[in-house]
This record gives structure tokens, sequence and C-alpha cells, in this order.
């Protein structure tokens, strides 16, 4: 069986090659070439695909905690659902966590990711003490921010292509219950939405579900939920039990008139402008993790997640285009994510920079490709860029000009001859 991303586009031939100790995995890197790490598969496009695939997952030991200070010392195959499972009723949680607690430390590296917190938290790299990187030679190399600094920033945001990460020390934070005490703000356009993010920029956590086929003056309307962790002590933490998909849905299942009923019964199951409410952990943070294989909802052909971010001063008027383009096109989704970000780090190919990022899930189906490279253009035009963890299809012009570090990532990949072992479909295609 070959191994597959998340967005089960593309597919192709592949080998896996799973590695049991470190003399394994040197033995791997001797033999093979066009390698690329692989996780849990939670990469949506063709990042972590190649015709090698080094499988990490199994990897995944908890080897040391400081309760005193929250550093957890875990192997890179470890899933963020399992530290979960273990610290969240010992009062501790992720510092930064995307939408999916079902990636591994090693890929949440290699992505950067960041979560509903970046405007105050940065990106996972923050959080990260140091790693233990394996090179094309076989020699392992301490990175963090002041060790080996230049392999840390090309690692982090990396997508694979430094090396294989092995394991990784993190700073959990403490917290002092398993609940968020959540506000939703019901806004009626983009207008309204831009500043209600304003007004609630000073709650930890904020991400908005937005209306992608509203037209008109009901464009941009959005749900904002912001929350903090509450104060009660119950850290009884027990992961929530899954709905599963159990087949691919047939392709018509989604289409314009039955992603356009969901997003209006979605926006008007909240009657309130502003309503408070506490929910758990998974329902906050992980809300997609309760529906097992639900990349399975957009048929055979797979989908692709397409997700940008704009500079803070262009935002309002390019995700004013850019939602005008996407509601014209009648190709929206009903999984249209906005959120606002903090200031950009210093890592080479980390995503985020200050302002605002639009993601959007569509179906792989005629026309979506032409639709993105408008999309595409309007986002170059705004001074944004595309995050490599979700893109399976962007050409590597407008990738460039979005990274105006590039030439460092690649200068460092040729300097450890990189390039000669990890590459991925992706990579290949955008030319690191």
């Amino acid at each position: 069986m070959n191994l597959t991303s998340w967005g089960n586009y593309p597919r192709m031939e592949n080998k896996a090659l799973p590695f049991t100790s470190i003399k394994d995995l040197e033995t791997i890197l001797d033999h093979h070439e066009n390698l690329i790490p692989y996780g849990n598969g939670r990469s949506y496009g063709d990042s972590a695909l190649s015709k090698n695939i080094i499988q990490v997952k199994p990897h995944n030991l908890f080897l040391d905690f400081d309760d005193a200070t929250g550093q957890l010392h875990v192997q890179a195959g470890v899933l963020l659902a399992e530290i979960l499972e273990v610290f969240v009723p010992r009062g501790w949680f992720l510092k930064v966590t995307p939408g999916t607690k079902l990636i591994t430390v090693g890929g949440a590296i290699a992505s950067d990711v960041h979560g509903k917190n970046h405007h105050n938290a940065g990106c996972f790299s923050e959080c990260v003490e140091f790693f233990n990187l394996m090179l094309p030679s076989g020699d392992i190399i301490k990175c963090s921010h002041t060790d080996n600094v230049e392999l840390f920033r090309a690692s982090c945001g990396g997508m694979g292509l430094t090396g294989v990460i092995l394991d990784a020390s993190i700073s959990l934070k403490r917290i002092n219950s398993k609940y968020i005490n959540q506000t939703t703000i019901k806004t009626g356009n983009l207008k309204e939405t831009f500043a209600a993010f304003e007004r609630y920029q000073c709650e930890p956590y904020s991400v908005a579900w937005i209306d992608c086929l509203a037209k008109d003056k009901g464009l941009g309307r959005c749900l904002l939920m912001v929350g903090d962790f509450g104060k009660d002590g119950n850290h009884s933490y027990h992961p929530k039990s899954k709905l599963n998909i159990p087949f691919n849905f047939p392709g018509f299942v989604l289409n314009k008139l039955t992603v356009k009923l969901f997003n209006r019964l979605y926006y008007g199951k909240v009657f309130k402008k502003i309503s408070k409410q506490q929910v758990d952990i998974d329902t906050f943070f992980y809300p997609l993790d309760a529906i097992g294989h639900w990349n399975r909802i957009y048929g055979k052909n797979g989908f692709t997640q397409y997700q940008i971010i704009l500079p803070k001063e262009n935002s309002y008027e390019g995700l004013e285009a850019i939602l005008s383009t996407i509601s014209k096109s009648g190709k929206g989704s009903f999984l249209a994510v906005l959120k606002l970000y903090g200031k950009a780090n210093n890592n080479y190919l980390s995503f985020p920079i200050e302002g605002y990022s639009l993601a959007l899930d569509f179906k792989i189906e005629k026309g979506l490709f032409e639709l993105l490279d408008q999309l595409d253009q309007l986002v170059i035009k705004y001074g944004g860029r595309i995050y490599l963890a979700k893109d399976v299809r962007v050409s590597r012009a407008v990738f460039e000009q979005g990274y105006p570090q590039t030439d460092t990532f690649r200068a460092l990949r040729h300097q450890y001859h990189m390039h000669e072992k990890f590459n991925s479909l992706q990579s290949t295609r955008i030319g690191l």
C-alpha cells in the first residue's frame, strides 16, 4: 500500500522505509535517494511524498519530563494527541497547537505549525528548546535557538528537506482546567469581522469560521470564537470517541448548493451577536479530529487546502478581493478559517507574517486549479504567501515571491548536500 497525503492527492508509487534504530536509519540514508520523512500523514499536499519515504511515527518514545519547568523530551514520532493524554490530567498543555492533535512532534517542527494563539505565542518553534537532526551524512546535530542556528531556522518550516528530526525537547504550559471559556461573536460582513478581531485581540486564542460564499453586503460574515482556559481545576481529560466516515463520498455530494446550504445553516445556528459557553479542549482546538477519515467527504479524487496569509496593512482589501473571487466562482468551502497572526519569526520558510490568513478546503475538480491560479495572483499583489504544509500545486515563481529567504534555504541545502538525499514532490516542483 502506497502512503498518501491527507488530501489523497496526488497518488504515487512509493516505498515505505521504517526504522527501529539509529543504525537502521543510517543504512537507509546510505542506500537510498529521493527520501523524505513522513509522520502521521496529515500534511495536506505533496510535501511528504517522494519515491522513498522514511516512516518516523514508530520512533515514538517519551524520554524525559521536568515537572518543575514543563520541559518534555520525546522522540519525533510522538503524536501531539499522546502528549495531551498524558499531560492534560497533570495540568499541562501545548504552548502552541495546530487545528489537529494527530500530527507528530517532528511534523510540527518541520511545518513550524501555528494555532489560534499565534498573535501572542508565535509558531511551534518558539516552544522548542532543541532537537537532534540526522543529516544526509549520518551525522547527528543538536539544533536550537543558540546552537547550529542556521540548521534550526532551516529545519523549522523546512518541510523535512534538511534531514530527519530524531527527538525534540519542547516546553509545555500550565493550565487550570480542561475547559475553555469561549465567546462567539457573530458578524454581518468583512468590516465587522475585522473590527471584532481587533476588539478581541487581547484574548489568548481566536479563530473565525467565515462564510466564503456570502456575497454583496454579507461578504466576509463570520462566527469569531475567542477564549481562554478556565480556572476550575478540572483536568479529567478523556479524548472523545470518534464518528467515522467509512468510505469516500460520491463526488456530487459536495457542490455549490450543498456547501451554500451548509454555510447558511452553520452561520444561522448562532442567534445572538455575542454568546458565551464553556467547551472542552477537543471541541475548541480540534473539532475535526472527532470525525475519523473526514477527508473522505471530498470523494475519491481528493481535496486540497488553500491557505494564504496577507500583511496586516493589506489584509482587508486583499481578503475582500479574494473572497469576492471565490464567491463568484461558486467553488466554495464549508471549512473556511480566518485567523489573526503576530510578527514573523526568523525561520527561512515559516509561513506566518503579521496579518490575517484564510484557509479553505476545495475538492479536486475541473476548473479548481485555474481558480487557485487567479487567487495566487491576488495573494502576490497584496504581498502574501502560501502555506507549504497545505499546498499541492503552487508554482515556483509564485512561491519565491512570497518567501524572500528561499535562496538562503537553498544554499544551506547544498552546503550540507541535503539536495542529494532529501526531496519531495513539492520541493522538486518549486525548486528547493
